[in-house]
């Protein structure tokens, strides 16, 4: 063989013995396993420290967090949420709320957008107020920082991790659900969430146990994702720097007797997120309130009713929030129909992501015959969606790519039989260009934990066939992180030990 034949072979015949590939020069499916992304720091300019600002005792009855807003679209636009006690609205305090963006760079500039609020009074938790403010003009991507003064005066200021990205720029998010119950578990994954810095936060629904009231947020969910510094025994201090956003679950808008529970459905209190919804039926779209609803719609101001659905675009990524509680009609061609518009927004997206609680496909014995949003997948199929992400089963568990066309005939127990169509092919590794959509559950955020599985055979857990990954062992959340047409997912455990890890290219 001449030297230069040998020269040009040789780097091609190495490639090969590494991979195991047969014969180079043919096509295959099977591509270079995707380099997932570290979970350490950023790598960014250092940044100036942020001047302390002390908040004098009683200003706040919840400090200031950060939320998507009204806002479904703009990059560099988010809101900041606090809460005060109710006196405080009577001597009407001048607020205002001032940005620096990117972080430690220039003056500050006020933002100009007026400041709205809704008084909640409900049940036996003290009246406060709850002020939202819209922050326009942060630089896409960036650090930044943020203040509010009240009466001319500082009296908090926080740095937050990142404005939201435009459609050119990476990301990195963390999901999980079934979360604030006040569990050791609960304070180990948010402390594990602080450790990876994410952009956002995205909760898969149940979002406060047991009931969604304002009594259980004030307890359970604003002290561990707001606590003072990051313990694994108390949880981290999220909120003022992390966007967090939300999506209903079963234990967040389900409980809804009003005589029962006069604080419940406090998602419509909390949340200040896109109101969008899809144009359906209305009155299919909402929890079946009973009791006096005064207070409450006092309370929820405009996210009631349409707050549990709704779309945002994040990066490069159209999300779609859908409300997939027992009492949306899924069987009304309105919702259908808005719900197929919803998801086909944003043409130029790259990658399109539902989000909701009751996951369509798994393979635990709990909530087994909760099978209902499973004859959404034909439409997630149709409308290019990439991966349906739930909560609602209390482990985590990834499916193969699937193709699933339902039954006509109702069964009486609530499943939804039909016809499967598996990608056994895609492995998220070698293979990462799947044939159908993926449904991941990851809803080991902090309750008590579903171990159970379709099966008693302790070695095969995974008894439904489009089952790829099942572990209820541990409790975990999940990571992902778009990069172009490149995302990468990690399972990241309570301890900090990977569980799984798959990618998906385009």
């Amino acid at each position: 063989m001449a030297l230069r034949q040998f020269l040009y072979l040789c780097p091609l015949l190495m490639a090969f013995a590494a991979t195991g590939c047969s014969d180079p020069t043919k096509s295959t499916n099977r591509r270079k396993p995707v380099v997932f992304p570290s979970s350490g720091k950023k790598s960014i300019t250092k940044i100036a420290a942020l001047e302390k600002v002390v908040s004098p005792p009683g200003t706040f009855f919840t400090t200031p967090y950060l939320q998507l807003g009204t806002n479904a679209t703009d990059p560099g636009t988010l809101s900041v949420v606090w809460h005060t006690a109710a006196a405080s609205a009577v001597s009407l305090p001048r607020w205002v709320v001032e940005t620096r963006s990117p972080a430690g760079s220039g003056g500050w500039k006020k933002q100009v957008a007026p400041i709205r609020s809704n008084r909640v009074a409900v049940g036996s938790v003290k009246p406060h107020v709850v002020y939202t403010a819209a922050v326009n003009g942060l630089v896409p991507g960036e650090p930044f920082d943020y203040r509010v003064l009240k009466s001319d005066t500082p009296v908090f200021a926080a740095r937050a991790n990142r404005a939201r990205p435009s459609a050119s720029q990476d990301y990195r998010m963390v999901l999980f659900g079934d979360c604030a119950e006040d569990t050791a578990w609960q304070k180990k994954i948010a402390y594990q969430t602080s450790l990876l810095k994410p952009d956002a936060v995205l909760l898969t629904g149940d979002i406060v146990y047991p009931h969604g009231r304002a009594s259980e947020y004030r307890a359970n969910y604003f002290p561990v994702y707001g606590a003072e510094k990051a313990d694994p025994e108390r949880g981290a201090p999220l909120l003022a720097s992390t966007l967090f956003i939300g999506v209903s679950g079963n234990h967040d808008l389900a409980y809804s007797s009003l005589s029962k529970y006069p604080d419940g459905m406090a998602y419509y209190y909390y949340w200040k997120q896109p109101l969008n919804g899809w144009g359906g039926d209305v009155s299919a779209e909402r929890p079946p309130i009973s009791g006096d609803r005064t207070a409450f719609e006092k309370a929820a101001g405009e996210s009631f009713p349409v707050g549990g659905n709704f779309t945002f675009d994040y990066g490069n990524t159209h999300f779609v929030a859908i409300d997939a509680n027992y009492y949306m009609n899924w069987q009304s061609p309105k919702m259908v129909a808005g719900l197929r518009k919803a998801v086909t927004e944003n043409p130029s997206a790259t990658w399109r992501f539902v989000v909701l609680h009751v996951p369509p496909f798994h393979s635990s014995a709990v909530h087994q015959n909760e099978q209902w949003m499973r004859r959404l997948a034909p439409l997630f199929e149709e409308t290019g969606v990439d991966v349906v992400w739930s909560g609602h089963v209390h482990n985590y568990q990834r499916s193969r790519p699937l193709h699933f066309l339902p039954s006509e005939t109702k069964t009486s127990d609530g499943k939804v039989d039909g016809t499967f169509a598996l990608d056994t092919v895609f492995d998220g590794v070698g293979v990462t260009k799947p044939d159908g959509v993926l449904y991941v559950v990851t809803g080991a955020g902090g309750a008590a934990l579903y171990s159970k599985p379709l099966t008693s055979n302790a070695d095969s857990p995974e008894a439904e066939p489009f089952t790829a990954k099942y572990d209820a062992t541990v409790h975990s959340l999940t990571e992902l992180t778009v990069r172009g047409k490149t995302l990468s997912v990690r399972q990241v455990d309570e301890n900090g030990k990977e569980v799984d890890r798959w990618s998906v290219t385009k």
